[in-house]
């Protein structure tokens, strides 16, 4: 039985001797003497070459190499008073970028709003003095401009052939960090309310991530066309981070205001010439007219669009409320063949028009329904 013991003994130890004495140091990668403490070599694993990249992250360098030398960072500064009426220096951050060589940069309008000086970061990080060209508060829109150098504009492509599923990217400054991209697709085509509450019509809805600080950003195709202007964010209930849902003003609305605010320094917006009222069905009721939606034309101004075509507003003095309103007056109930429920309705009809068109307007007199071809006027005559 010892004899046995001490065989086996003998056996592990010479054993254990063979195996550290005449195998390879490394096994694999790693190092059977380790256990001793000593120093041993790191052995990494290495690509032969850098990898390609794929057809799509071919495609996202690509736009982002296109764009981003025309994308600019926008800090707008302004004075605020605080509790005690002193004035404290505001600033706010958004994006933009440049439309052509002479340094013209298309914002929104928040983003430039109420400040009294505003400066332009390129993507070189030079910064320069902008000066307000026009402005448009309704389709929130702003034309700066920048006296720089080797400027790149911007190619603008067009927005009326969009379609739910495209790919789009987004290129701005989120929270200030400068040169951001992400990507996304076009989620929906939706009328919205912007900023002002007007109506954007077409408005590109996107998943692609949009935070405060890309206002004013380009939304671009696949190809690195600008298709959108970034704008609003739905937040879901916080006050800063986006739900994932934002907002681009189409580029097709963009060039249609663009030659105004060059040529006169704001865009001249079609008009009816009235003061109206919306009138729903309780209100109807109440004043018995003929129709239990429409707009009631509280006022005509003088020379003005309906005022020229014998449209007529109320001569009777009442109170809605605490309000003073008129009776009497004609209840417009569509503008080419289109329903007119309110001042909204009015609006978006407006959007499609110039200054010089024509419409056909449907109205009640009394109780008789009657139309009347209005050339349309300037919106500064009044808010319809």
């Amino acid at each position: 039985m010892r004899l046995r013991r001490l065989m086996l003994v003998v056996f592990l130890v010479g054993g254990f001797w063979w195996v550290t004495t005449h195998l390879p140091d490394r096994i694999g990668n790693f190092n059977l003497r380790d256990a001793t403490g000593a120093a041993s070599p790191l052995a990494l694993t290495e690509a032969q070459a850098a990898p390609a990249f794929d057809a799509e992250e071919q495609n996202n360098i690509a736009v982002y190499k296109k764009a981003l030398p025309s994308v600019v960072n926008i800090t707008s500064k302004s004075m605020a008073f605080n509790f005690f009426y002193g004035e404290v220096p505001q600033e706010g951050q958004g994006s933009g970028f440049i439309l052509d060589k002479a340094g013209h940069v298309l914002t929104n309008f928040h983003v430039i709003a109420d400040a009294n000086r505003i400066e332009v970061k390129t993507s070189d990080k030079r910064t320069y003095k902008a000066t307000i060209v026009g402005q448009d508060k309704v389709h929130d829109l702003a034309l700066l401009q920048i006296n720089a150098p080797n400027l790149q504009p911007v190619t603008l492509s067009d927005s009326s052939d969009l379609v739910v599923g495209q790919k789009v990217y987004a290129i701005g400054n989120p929270f200030g960090l400068n040169g951001t991209m992400t990507r996304g697709i076009i989620s929906s085509i939706r009328s919205i309310k912007g900023p002002e509450g007007s109506p954007i019509e077409d408005a590109i809805q996107t998943d692609a991530a949009i935070n405060p600080g890309n206002s004013g950003g380009p939304l671009l195709n696949s190809r690195g066309d600008v298709i959108g202007i970034n704008t609003l964010i739905a937040t879901g209930g916080g006050a800063e981070q986006s739900a994932g849902i934002g907002f681009a003003i189409p580029i097709n609305t963009a060039k249609a205001v663009l030659g105004d605010l060059t040529r006169y320094g704001h865009v001249r917006r079609p008009s009816l010439g009235i003061v109206s009222l919306p009138i729903g069905p309780d209100l109807a009721e109440q004043m018995g007219l003929p129709a239990a939606t429409g707009v009631l034309v509280q006022r005509v101004v003088p020379g003005g669009a309906a005022d020229r075509a014998g449209l007529r507003g109320g001569t009777e003095q009442a109170y809605l409320g605490n309000m003073a309103i008129v009776l009497g007056g004609d209840l417009i109930v569509a503008i080419d063949g289109r329903d007119i429920a309110d001042t909204s309705d009015i609006s978006e009809v407006m959007e499609k028009h110039q200054p010089g068109d024509q419409v056909t307007v449907t109205f009640y007199r009394n109780r008789k329904k009657m139309t009347a071809r209005i050339t349309l006027g300037d919106g500064k005559e009044v808010n319809a």
